[in-house]
Order: C-alpha cells, then structure tokens, then sequence
C-alpha cells in the first residue's frame, strides 16, 4: 500500500543541487512552492523510505524571496533520512511542508544598537537566512555574527560571509570559534567561556550590555542554557512578547 502525504501540509520539491562540505555536512538546495515565510524560520524537509514517511525539521538557508530554498544539515549516524537525502541528486523529489515555524525572528527582537548572533554548529543557518535580507541592516549599527565549531573545516558558507563583510563593511563582524584545534583566526573556546573571560567582546571591540545589546542564541541546548545563563548573570533578561528583554533563544534540535 503506497504511502499517503497530505497534499495540503506537503509539496512535492525537486532537488536542484547538494552540497557536501566535510564527511558529514552538507546543503541541498530544492525548487518548492512553499508559502511564504519569515527568515530565521524552519520548515521539515520528508522522503519515504521503503513504506514510512520520515520528515524532520531543518531552517531555511535562504531569504524569503530567493530560489531555490536552501537547507544545512548534519548526517546522523543509522539516521535514515540525512542518509537517503545525501544520496539524492538533481531532479530527484523530496516533501518539503509547506508552512514554516519558529520565533528566531527579527520581529521577535526589540530595537538596539548592536545585534549579536550566536550560533554553533548548522545553527548558522537561520542567521544566514535573517542576513539576507534588509531588516537587519536597517534596524541595527553593529551585527555580529559567531559561528562555533569544532574542527575548522566546518565553518561552512565562508562565501556568503565574505559577502556580507564586502557589502556592509562598517556594520559586520564575523568570529568564528574552533574548539578542538588551533588557528591563526578564531578563539579557541566555548562561546559562554568566551563571554565569561570577555574575550568575544575584546574580539568584537564591543560590548555586550542591556543598554545596547540584543542577543540571538541559536545552537545545542548545552550552548543555549549556558551562554543564556552568563548573559543573565550580567544583568540582561530573556525577551518575552509581554516583557521585552535583550536574548532570544531557539534550541537547535
């Protein structure tokens, strides 16, 4: 008996390309008629495979207006989508759902002067998605972006960066972290270690403080709940609807 997807929640995309950046990191990019989004969202992404449906929520790479829709993803060991999906290639179909989710939104962070994006890991996505567009760059003075790794061969979309960097030179900053290795270029630490000791703010030349600063986390929970708690113990707040506060949050998986 075929398997039944639900036309009204599902669209059937077609693979346009798939990118492997390391042994276990890759983007897939897809022509899908979705509705409209908002950047910093996620939608799932499904295949049948042999005669189960299996669908798993991934952001969106890419700003709302632009095609194909792009999506960064780990494989997961005996993980049977990530690994039917790094097997597909251009024209093959796949279920994209149709209607986004998620708050990792600008129009859920208050106005500042700075916007930090914190991120670890394919956790960068949705900040690549929200630098895409204009908002950022119209609401903000400063943005800084942190990409936190383990190996430096996973700090993936350097293209992009570099193309941020170009167009708005005065407003961005990039800081990568690599945790299990040294370099030349990024501070070896855990983002919280980082903001405890200072050190991303030495790197930034900036300050992070409740008078100036919104904070987007976006990561592992472990990253999440500890980075938020040396934020807190600074004196900045969670940003909720009826409250606003200076630190937006959204758990990675």
């Amino acid at each position: 008996m075929a398997t039944k997807i639900d036309p009204r929640r599902w669209c059937e995309g077609r693979v346009h390309s798939l990118r492997q950046w390391t042994d276990k990191l890759y983007s897939i990019r897809v022509e899908a008629e979705v509705d409209p989004f908002t950047a910093g969202q996620f939608t799932k992404l499904g295949l049948v495979i042999g005669d189960e449906f299996i669908s798993r929520p991934y952001s969106y790479v890419n700003a709302p207006d632009e095609t194909p829709r792009e999506f960064y993803f780990v494989t997961v060991p005996d993980g049977p989508l990530t690994n039917a999906m790094i097997t597909l290639q251009a024209g093959d179909p796949i279920q994209v759902m149709r209607r986004a989710s998620g708050f990792l939104t600008l129009n859920e962070v208050p106005d500042a002067a700075h916007l930090w994006m914190l991120s670890t890991g394919t956790a960068i996505g949705p900040f690549l998605s929200i630098l895409k567009t204009a908002e950022p760059w119209r609401r903000f003075q400063r943005i800084i972006l942190v990409h936190a790794v383990r190996l430096a061969e996973e700090l993936s979309f350097a293209e992009t960066i570099a193309s941020l960097r170009d167009r708005y030179p005065d407003q961005f900053d990039f800081i990568p972290f690599v945790s299990r290795e040294d370099t030349d270029f990024a501070i070896r630490a855990r983002i919280p270690a980082a903001i405890h000791d200072r050190r991303l703010e030495q790197r930034a030349a900036l300050e992070i403080a409740a008078g100036t600063s919104q904070i987007m986390i976006c990561g592992n929970p472990d990253m999440v709940k500890s980075t938020q708690a040396e934020l807190q113990a600074r004196g900045l707040a969670r940003n909720r609807r009826r409250a606003p506060g200076h630190i937006t949050v959204e758990n990675y998986w």
